[in-house]
């Protein structure tokens, strides 16, 4: 595993949306089991737990984990030491490891449905408020939605379970929609881990649904952590088996598959296949006309398809032609959409730096620094980071010193 999944998942299941918030929990739970007051557990601390590397604990932290957790550290993703006695300490009966390897626990609700009447009219309550979430999620960002959203996903399992027939099958679908757009708002956050966890949910929920728009909206939903995770032969397994059967997809699934394959082939280095399956995309959305309530950003979005493109530029380096088209879709983005244009204007000053125009990458980042500190998004984060390696040749010339001023906000929110 790249991480220590195991307590990511203890994490997510006690709603401890960041290491952070963890960090404070466990401290607290830690103060009141050993007595001690001064008891804390840094978030630095908590991050190198959540790594492939966490070492193990000291013995005032192991018995605050368990009293967060109610495990002992050897049950929550960690190798014990040979003279550790915790096993011997357990007032519990031993926990199967295995069911805490996959990070399931956050989403997922234990013991029977409760018979109870359930009226098809809350599938389209529930199809009306995804709607205002995903403005929301324009203008808020995703660390005030992500509650908000994942509790509505738990509602609707629990309606789910106790639903039958074409109720039952419509509340999945919609089910399916929520749980991609909590994964959604994880991966904005910079939390792959647990977004990879509601990619996840939502492929198993579209399964269930059995309706096969979803199930290829799902697999793009996990193509787009893969290209996060610069995996780009993984994208386009992903997008290929979206796209295994075109005739039965609605244009919208089509066009989203596509493009999130040719984010795939830049992420490999074939342009030929960027321009390609960009081209057939363009070719479709003309005929996106459906009322499906999820997966609309390339209605939504000015100049989607040419975002795309550009940002597949950007990765492949070719900057002079990634700037150029980047200039044209700033034109069009409203100055409400805060974030996307703050991930745009870094990924612009990227290419402007690829393309040796420093002083022009430099203006164009100040502004996306300036949005980043603003917004606090991760994705923006990732971005300006991004930028910053660009300009390393010219880190110690005026315009690399007065980048890293402008920058400077940015990295101390980290």
């Amino acid at each position: 595993m790249s991480s220590n999944d195991v307590l990511k998942a203890a994490r997510l299941k006690r709603g401890w949306r960041s290491g952070e918030d963890a960090a404070r929990g466990v401290s607290a739970a830690g103060r009141e089991a050993l007595d001690d007051p001064r008891f804390e557990v840094s978030a630095r601390t908590w991050r190198r737990w959540e790594s492939s590397r966490p070492g193990w604990p000291r013995e005032d932290c192991a018995v605050a984990l368990r009293a967060a957790f109610g495990r002992w550290p050897e049950d929550l993703g960690f190798d014990p030491p040979v003279d550790w006695i915790g096993i011997e300490r357990r007032s519990e009966e031993p926990v199967d490891r295995r069911a805490f390897v996959s990070v399931t626990a956050a989403a997922l609700s234990a013991g029977p449905p409760v018979p109870r009447h359930v009226d098809p009219a809350l599938i389209g309550y529930f199809q009306e408020q995804l709607e205002g979430h995903y403005r929301a999620d324009m203008l808020l960002g995703p660390h005030d939605l992500i509650g908000t959203v994942s509790a509505q996903y738990e509602l609707i399992d629990r309606l789910v379970r106790a639903a039958k027939g074409e109720t039952r099958r419509g509340l999945l679908k919609v089910g399916a929609a929520y749980a991609a757009l909590v994964g959604w708002l994880y991966q904005d956050a910079g939390d792959l881990g647990a977004a990879a966890f509601w990619r996840g949910m939502t492929q198993e929920v579209a399964m269930r649904s059995r309706d096969a728009q979803l199930i290829g909206y799902s697999l793009v939903n996990q193509a787009q952590v893969r290209t996060d995770l610069g995996d780009g032969w993984g994208v386009v397994d992903l997008c290929e088996a979206a796209l295994e059967a075109p005739r039965s997809l609605a244009p919208k699934v089509r066009v989203m598959a596509m493009q999130q394959q040719a984010h795939g082939a830049s992420l490999v280095g074939d342009r030929m296949a960027v321009d390609r399956l960009l081209d057939e995309a363009a070719g479709l959305l003309n005929r996106v006309d459906d009322e499906l309530p999820w997966g609309n950003a390339c209605r939504r979005t000015p100049g989607y398809l040419e975002v795309q493109r550009a940002t597949c530029y950007g990765r492949l380096g070719l900057g002079a032609e990634a700037s150029a088209l980047w200039t044209q879709v700033l034109d069009h983005v409203p100055m409400t959409a805060r974030r996307d244009r703050g991930v745009y204007l870094a990924r612009h000053a990227a290419a402007a730096a690829k393309a040796e125009e420093p002083e022009h990458a430099f203006e164009i980042g100040r502004e996306a620094a300036q949005i980043a500190v603003e917004t606090g998004s991760a994705r923006m984060r990732r971005e300006l980071t991004a930028l910053e390696r660009v300009m390393r040749p010219w880190h110690d010339a005026p315009v690399g010193r007065e980048l890293a001023q402008a920058l400077a906000p940015v990295n101390e929110r980290e």
